[in-house]
């Protein structure tokens, strides 16, 4: 009779499965690519919230790539990878907005049409990584890190294309700003999450 109750609770998803590695794999590329291009055009056209997008690109590589190292470790391994990648998110979401405030008050206009074409070629590569990802969203830390990685990807390509239009609409560089802004929020946002799971997976492997 005691015995009953302890198989009540359903086993978390730790990502060890070979569609969830293929998957990983795919989106390390794509990541790591539009890097490359984003970051490249983010700096011809002098736009932070293109270059704040291209760093998640880089920062999403990395943590997809160290989610790939850690499959099949202890839960308190995968645990602490992500809230190594859970701070990061943190940094990156403080760097986002202080560079943009920097942009805006010391560099000047942003070259909208450029933001435009490339924050679409951007957004298209995202949602085929959130297709890719789309039924591994729940499960451990480690897991979950990779599906909120993607889709804040998403969304910043989506709030990149606005300021786009915005910069072109006003005449000013505020949209960057106020973009970049909210995408340095969601960033906040996502790491608080990534990092609550972790500390409860820390405490649950160490009892």
């Amino acid at each position: 009779m005691s015995g009953c109750c302890h198989h009540d609770q359903p086993e978390v998803f730790n990502g060890m499965s070979s569609g969830f590695r293929r998957a990983l794999w795919a989106v390390i590329i794509i990541n790591a690519v539009m890097f490359v291009v984003e970051m490249t055009a983010g700096r011809l056209a002098n736009s932070q919230a293109m270059q704040a997008d291209a760093l998640d690109f880089a920062g999403d590589a990395a943590t997809y790539f160290l989610s790939f190292i850690v499959l099949g470790k202890s839960l308190k391994t995968r645990a602490t990878a992500a809230m190594i990648k859970g701070i990061s998110l943190a940094l990156l979401g403080l760097w986002v907005f202080g560079s943009t405030v920097w942009q805006v008050f010391i560099l000047g206009l942003p070259e909208a049409a450029i933001m435009g074409w490339i924050g679409g070629l951007a957004l298209a590569a995202n949602l085929v990584s959130v297709l890719i990802l789309m039924k591994y969203r729940d499960g451990d830390s480690n897991v979950r890190s990779v599906w909120l990685c993607s889709r804040n990807d998403a969304i910043g390509n989506i709030a990149v294309i606005a300021a786009a239009g915005l910069v072109i609409a006003t005449g000013t560089a505020w949209p960057d700003l106020v973009v970049a802004g909210i995408m340095a929020c969601l960033f906040l946002s996502s790491a608080f999450q990534i990092i609550r799971q972790a500390q409860g997976e820390m405490r649950s492997a160490e009892n």
